[in-house]
């Protein structure tokens, strides 16, 4: 049986679509045991509209929840939350696996390194969220955010602590990992991405093959777009955007006359395949990388599906050992030799 920490109470639709995802959870995986943190009252109000397995699922009472006008510091170390219940026993028990949060992303951050920790030789852990590619398949932008200034070891840990992800979440044996920048060509950006450029192309342990333009996150070849937290960020929010863009227009236009309604029932079984094709929510949240055990950060507006898929991702990736995979490929690369210290 494997164990899973769900914050309860994390999101904008706590405690009724954590509530909701868990028991889809539990309806999906036999081998599933859930814990899910928050007030206990509220969850078991929540619970009491569905029938599921009693004996794969517990719940640890929490008094205080952080919400997003809390200072993720002040409310790591105060507040008697969800989340930090949470944390203390993914840190403490052995048998936990992993633990996901639709709560504050930056008290996930701050508790992960306060509480949890990063694995030996992580400078800082990264969110990496899986995008919908035209491949049919996904590239792992990291970082989205987290880090909003980053020096060239920190973009190649990003590199690394990605490839590894990209091996235990979707099976690519070998992933081709790109530097976000303003253009393709080697002399592009400002310096560090010139930098960085330098010190990935001559890494051990991952498949770098160049810069890569905003586009070519969901059009292009590579499988890992590294990215400082800022530009990241300004990338995943706009094709966030796009993505919501296309099928407002979509669903405008198909409805604004009787010729354009009929035209949409010829091709509304394209229109859904479509829609599942770029639909974020089936690969859960994003994940943060670079911690001693797998943690998953969904979205705050998630629903009960996106929070049961990112249960479904965080079991995967634990059985797909990340955190053993990370931790033998940080072994390949001699940083202090790659990069000089003023550059760490």
């Amino acid at each position: 049986m494997y164990k899973i920490l769900l914050d309860a109470m994390g999101g904008d639709n706590a405690p009724e679509a954590p509530v909701e995802g868990a028991v889809k959870a539990l309806s999906e995986n036999k081998d599933l045991y859930l814990i899910l943190t928050g007030r206990q009252s509220e969850i078991e109000a929540e619970l009491s509209k569905y029938s599921y397995d009693k004996t794969r699922l517990e719940i640890v009472d929490c008094p205080d929840v952080i919400d997003m006008n809390d200072i993720p510091t002040e409310a790591v170390k105060r507040k008697q939350s969800s989340l930090i219940a949470a944390y203390w026993m993914l840190k403490k028990q052995e048998d936990i696996c992993a633990l996901v949060t639709a709560g504050s992303t930056g008290a996930t951050i701050v508790g992960g390194q306060l509480i949890l920790g990063r694995i030996r030789g992580i400078k800082r852990p990264a969110l990496c969220p899986a995008i919908p590619n035209s491949r049919g398949g996904v590239t792992l932008l990291c970082d989205c955010g987290a880090n909003a200034e980053c020096k060239p070891l920190m973009l190649c840990q990003f590199a690394i602590l990605a490839s590894a992800y990209a091996k235990a979440g979707f099976g690519i044996k070998q992933p081709k990992v790109a530097l976000l920048n303003n253009g393709t060509e080697e002399h592009k950006g400002d310096p560090l991405h010139q930098e960085t450029y330098k010190y990935l192309s001559e890494m051990k342990g991952i498949n770098f093959i160049g810069n890569a333009e905003g586009r070519d996150i969901m059009l292009g070849e590579c499988d890992v777009a590294v990215a400082d937290g800022f530009s990241g960020n300004i990338a995943l929010k706009s094709i966030e955007g796009c993505g919501k863009l296309v099928l407002g227009v979509l669903k405008k236009e198909f409805s604004a006359t009787l010729r354009t309604k009929i035209g949409y029932l010829f091709m509304k079984k394209a229109i859904k395949n479509m829609r599942g094709q770029l639909d974020f929510d089936k690969y859960g949240g994003a994940l943060l990388l670079g911690l001693k055990k797998v943690v998953v950060k969904s979205h705050g507006s998630s629903k009960a599906g996106s929070i049961a898929a990112s249960v479904a991702n965080a079991l995967s990736i634990y059985k797909g050992g990340l955190v053993p995979s990370v931790e033998k490929m940080l072994e390949e690369v001699d940083f202090n030799t790659l990069i000089p210290g003023d550059a760490q």
